[in-house]
């Protein structure tokens, strides 16, 4: 028989390993900690009319993983590819080493043509180069894009670092685009910053929220 309510002051539990269950301040569900990939809140950049956005502190050995969640990036300047880069010295250079596949799929609003294709002009192959994120947003105040970016273990010094974003973006030319990413950084120091911008022009608007995954 399936449980559909549980009264929490009457809700034994057995502690074992020093592992222990705890409730959030309202006794009516779990605390975040105990909550399985509960993401945690690292820090918010918010753009105006910035040249880039540079997250340098908060990436670290804390987490396994760190999500890059963008809302609403809108361009300065129309047609210009939305990119990040890596650094492994605190944000003094962001030019790491990486190798990357990447494709996407876009409808027009006219529904016709719909496309998957690979991106053969934006991937790396042992590149120093700001990776390509998000391609040529509009920027009519009603464009622009949204999306995420993961990074995995960025304090290892065994291995190199992957990455995957999926970004969404609404095209100057009146176009869904979704564009999928995969690589790595082919470093073993530790990632410790990250840089945004774009290829040219500033990033009129938009958020950008760094989180930590449990």
């Amino acid at each position: 028989m399936a449980i559909s309510k549980a009264n929490f002051n009457s809700f034994n539990v057995t502690p074992t390993a020093s592992k222990f269950i705890t409730f959030n301040s309202s006794n009516n569900g779990l605390a975040a900690d105990d909550v399985g990939g509960a993401l945690k809140l690292i820090s918010t950049q918010t753009a105006s009319n910035s040249a880039n956005l540079s997250f340098t502190s908060g990436i670290d050995s804390t987490y396994k993983e760190y999500i890059f969640k963008f809302i609403n990036i809108h361009p300065v300047t129309d047609g210009a590819d939305f990119s990040m880069n890596f650094s492994v010295d605190g944000g003094s250079n962001f030019n790491v080493t990486k190798t990357s596949t990447i494709f996407q799929s876009y409808q027009g609003e006219g529904g016709l043509n719909p496309t998957l294709n690979y991106d053969d002009g934006r991937d790396l192959a042992q590149s120093t180069a700001y990776q390509v994120i998000m391609q040529d947003p509009g920027n009519e105040n009603d464009e622009g894009g949204s999306g995420t970016l993961h990074l995995f273990d960025p304090s290892n010094t065994t291995f190199v670092k992957h990455f995957i974003s999926d970004i969404h973006e609404y095209q100057g030319s009146d176009y869904a685009v979704r564009k999928f990413l995969g690589g790595y950084a082919n470093t073993t120091s530790a990632i410790d910053a990250v840089d945004f911008k774009f290829a040219s022009g500033n990033i009129d608007s938009g958020v950008i929220k760094l989180y930590g995954v449990n």
